[in-house]
């Protein structure tokens, strides 16, 4: 299995947003995603991609929509799952699950590893991330924060 990870930000529950805009807005979590995915590949839903309202610098974007007229010119456009994989695997390096929530379930079975930024605070919103499961996942990192932590979890079976 090839290495495929989720990178989100989320609070009690697995709020990640509203639908419109996600609920934090933390310095250091913006530094750590930019330091992860720069050089990388991002696949996102349509409003995901909306909602950041441009193409983030040192990636490439992989827009995943059902709209088969939705274009963009800075960014690879794709209808299913197999083809975001497919254009983000010939774009080259890490490849990175940006959300949202559709996007997240929709490739939660071939995630390899999980790059949460949880925030220790409840918040507005509907779209949630899928449950972390812990006879799937394991956590191995965790940086402790005022607030929030870094977690990485990885997948404990990596045969997929």
């Amino acid at each position: 299995m090839s290495e495929l990870t989720a990178i989100v930000i989320m609070g009690h529950g697995g709020v990640i947003g509203d639908g419109a805009d996600q609920p934090w807005h933390i310095a250091e979590d913006q530094q750590r995603f930019k330091r992860l995915t720069t050089g990388g590949v991002l696949i996102m839903g349509r409003r995901t991609f909306e909602a950041i309202g441009r193409v983030l610098p040192g990636r490439t974007t992989v827009v995943l929509t059902r709209d088969p007229e939705w274009r963009h010119g800075q960014v690879t456009v794709a209808h299913d799952a197999d083809a975001a994989l497919a254009a983000a695997r010939s774009a080259g390096g890490p490849i990175f699950v940006a959300g949202g929530g559709e996007i997240y379930r929709l490739f939660a079975d071939r995630l390899t590893r999980l790059e949460v930024t949880l925030v220790d605070a409840e918040a507005e919103g509907d779209v949630t991330f899928p449950v972390i499961d812990t006879d799937t996942w394991y956590e191995s990192a965790r940086e402790n924060r005022d607030g929030y932590s870094f977690v990485t979890w990885e997948r404990l079976d990596r045969a997929g």
